[in-house]
C-alpha cells in the first residue's frame, strides 16, 4: 500500500471508531479482515496512525477548527509524523488516497496553532475531566497530559523462578532492551515512531519458556510495594489474567500460598497457561462458580491484595481511544465497585495483616478519595507509611512526586508517566490493627 492509501484507511477506521462508538482495536481488525490484501507493514502503519491521532485527538482537532476522522488524520500525518504539507497534497489527490484538499484543509494545516488553546487541549485531555485532574497531578495538567499521549514502551517483568535479569537483558539486546529504573526485576523494550512496528516480544522462545512476561514497570512497582513474603497466606482478590499473582508468587520464591480470585471467571483468560509458563507452585484459583469461594479465608491473610476495577485513565498512552470514551456515570459505576471489593477485601485480612489497594487511574476519585471513604467506615484499618514500604521493597528513599495525600488520613504513592516513566498508578498500603 502507498502512504497514501494507508492515510485514507486510518480515516476509514478512524470513522468506524467514531460512528461505532467502539474500541479502535476492534476496527482495525475487522478492517484487516476485510483487506486482506493489506501486510503486516501496512496493518501496522495504519494502526499507529490511527492510535497516534487517538491519542492527540483533542489538539489535533483544535488545529483544524473540526474533530472529523479526516481531519484528524491529515494533522496527524502533518503534525505528529511530520509529512509536509506539499507531500499531503500529492498523496491526497493519489487515486488510492483520501481526496484533494480543501482551501480550508491547507489553511488549517499550514496555520493551525495551539497557541490561544486551554489547557485541556494542549494535554489531550477530556475537557470534562481536567478540572479534577488539575488540582491532583503533581506536575501541571498539561506536562501530565502530554506525557500521557505518548507512546508506551513495552515492559517486561522478570520471572526470578527461572531467569535473572541480566540473562534476559543479553537474549533480547537486539530489541535495544534496558533495564527499567525503578523495579529490580524490570526490562524495558523501547517502540519506534510513525510506521515502525512493535517488538514481538510474546514471540522469543524465553518468553515461551516463562523467562518474562510483559508487565508494566508501574504494575510490577504495585506488586513489589504489596510486600509479600515468602511463606505468607495472600489474596490477589481482583486477579483478572494473572500478572500480579505471578508476581507475587515470584516474589514469595514459591513458599505460601497465593489464592487467586475473581469476581468475573471470564476475567481469568489464559491465567492456567501462564502459571504452568511460570513454573509457579503456590497459586491456587478460586472459581466464583462455587459457593463461598473465599470463606475459609476470613480473618487469615496476612496479605490481601486489591488491584480494583476501574477506569484504566493511567493506561491511556497504550489505550488512547479509551479515554474520549469515559463518562461520568462509567466513573460512579466503578466507584461502586471500588468500594466494595474493599469492603470484600478488608474481611479477608487477618488482624496485623495488610490490605493493599491499586488501580491504573490517575483520578483522585478513584484513588485517594476510595481509600479515605473505606478508612472513614473502617476503623480497624490505618494507612501505612509509604516511605517505608518504598525502602522495604527497593532499598531506597521514595522520590517526594511519587507520594499523594490521603486527606487526613496518612499519605499513599502515585506514579504517572510523566513523574514516573510508567503507566498511571495508584498503590495504598493499610494495615488491619492488631
Amino acid at each position: 500500500m502507498t502512504p497514501a492509501a494507508r492515510v485514507a484507511a486510518a480515516i476509514e477506521v478512524l470513522t468506524d471508531v467514531a460512528t461505532r462508538h467502539r474500541p479502535a482495536s476492534e476496527a482495525l481488525k475487522d478492517w484487516g479482515r476485510a483487506h486482506r490484501f493489506a501486510g503486516s507493514g501496512d496493518r501496522s502503519a495504519i494502526g499507529n496512525l490511527v492510535f497516534d491521532v487517538l491519542r492527540r485527538r483533542a489538539s489535533l482537532a483544535w488545529r483544524m477548527g473540526s474533530d472529523a476522522p479526516r481531519a484528524l488524520v491529515l494533522a496527524g500525518w502533518n503534525h505528529l509524523w511530520g509529512e509536509p504539507l506539499k507531500a499531503i497534497a500529492a498523496a491526497a489527490a493519489d487515486p488510492h488516497g483520501p481526496g484533494a484538499l480543501s482551501d480550508e484543509e491547507r489553511t488549517a494545516l499550514l496555520d493551525g496553532s495551539l497557541t490561544d488553546a486551554p489547557d485541556w487541549v494542549r494535554a489531550d485531555l477530556p475537557e470534562w475531566l481536567a478540572p479534577r485532574l488539575s488540582a491532583s497531578l503533581a506536575l501541571g495538567l498539561v506536562e501530565e497530559g502530554e506525557a500521557l499521549a505518548r507512546r508506551a514502551p513495552v515492559d517486561l517483568r522478570v520471572n526470578t523462578l527461572k531467569a535473572k535479569r541480566e540473562k534476559v537483558l543479553s537474549r533480547l539486546s537486539r530489541f535495544e532492551a534496558v533495564a527499567t529504573p525503578w523495579s529490580p526485576v524490570g526490562v524495558r523494550v523501547p517502540v519506534g515512531e510513525r510506521t515502525a512496528r512493535a517488538p514481538h516480544v510474546e514471540g522469543e522462545t524465553e518468553y515461551a519458556r516463562g523467562w518474562f512476561e510483559v508487565q508494566d514497570e508501574g504494575s510490577q512497582v504495585a506488586a513489589l510495594l504489596a510486600g509479600a513474603r515468602p511463606g505468607d497466606q495472600v489474596v490477589d482478590l481482583c486477579a483478572g489474567a494473572g500478572g500480579k499473582t505471578l508476581a507475587l508468587a515470584a516474589e514469595m520464591d514459591n513458599r505460601g500460598q497465593v489464592y487467586a480470585y475473581d469476581a468475573d471467571a471470564r476475567r481469568f483468560g489464559d491465567i492456567v497457561a501462564r502459571i504452568d509458563r511460570s513454573g509457579a507452585r503456590n497459586i491456587q484459583l478460586r472459581s466464583p462458580k462455587t459457593a463461598e469461594p473465599l470463606a475459609d479465608l476470613v480473618d487469615r491473610a496476612d496479605l490481601v491484595l486489591i488491584d480494583a476495577p476501574c477506569t484504566g485513565s493511567g493506561t491511556w498512552r497504550r489505550r488512547p481511544d479509551a479515554k474520549w470514551r469515559l463518562t461520568a456515570e462509567q466513573l460512579a459505576q466503578r466507584i461502586e465497585e471500588q468500594d466494595g471489593v474493599l469492603s470484600d477485601g478488608a474481611r479477608l485480612v487477618r488482624p496485623g495483616g495488610r490490605l493493599v489497594y491499586v488501580t491504573c487511574s490517575i483520578l483522585p476519585e478513584e484513588n485517594e478519595e476510595r481509600v479515605a471513604a473505606f478508612l472513614a467506615r473502617e476503623p480497624e484499618f490505618a494507612l501505612a507509611d509509604p516511605a517505608e514500604s518504598w525502602l522495604a521493597a527497593f532499598a531506597d528513599v521514595v522520590p517526594d512526586r511519587f507520594v499523594t495525600a490521603v486527606g487526613d488520613a496518612g499519605r499513599a504513592i502515585r506514579l504517572t508517566p510523566a513523574s514516573a516513566g510508567t503507566d498511571g498508578f495508584f498503590v495504598a498500603v493499610m494495615t488491619r490493627r492488631a
